[in-house]
């Protein structure tokens, strides 16, 4: 299968067009992920209201009853529980790694052994976070696409 990127520019609309002689599983499986990587949250940053597209967040956190998302730019603010983001961007490769936090499976560069039981996530920023012992295994097996 060739795959071929195009460039346009930004008055352009972008579009993932699938050429192919019969539909595979293979074909609905890139199928898929492209539309899971689509949409955006509402949040807030600085008092302004922004949509935040799904996959420029690194990594989302509830700290003190606030939900925070992080991208490599900003942290915004976002109204929604930490639950509820967690059932709606499970097909968008987003996966509990805490109690508290959710991380964008995409922007994982690697995965070390830490203290306990725990290991570290080293996100393609260079941003570290904690993955909790009672998650690792969670993550393992969704970084081996099963």
């Amino acid at each position: 299968m060739n795959v071929q990127i195009q460039q346009i520019t930004n008055d352009e609309k972008e579009l993932v067009l699938i050429r192919c002689h019969e539909v595979t599983e293979e074909v609905k499986e890139i199928a898929s992920f492209v539309r899971s990587r689509q949409g955006s949250l509402s949040a807030v940053s600085e008092s302004k209201q922004y949509e935040v597209a799904v996959t420029g967040i690194s990594y989302i956190e509830s700290v003190d009853g606030k939900t925070f998302l992080y991208t490599d730019e900003r942290v915004y603010e976002t109204a929604y529980r930490i639950y509820e983001l967690e059932e709606l961007l499970k097909p968008k490769h987003f996966l509990r790694v805490s109690k508290p936090m959710l991380v964008n499976l995409m922007k994982i560069r690697s995965i070390q052994p830490a203290l306990n039981g725990r290991f570290t996530a080293v996100l393609r920023s260079g941003e570290k976070i904690i993955i909790s012992r009672n998650y690792v295994k969670a993550l393992k097996t969704a970084l081996k696409g099963e």
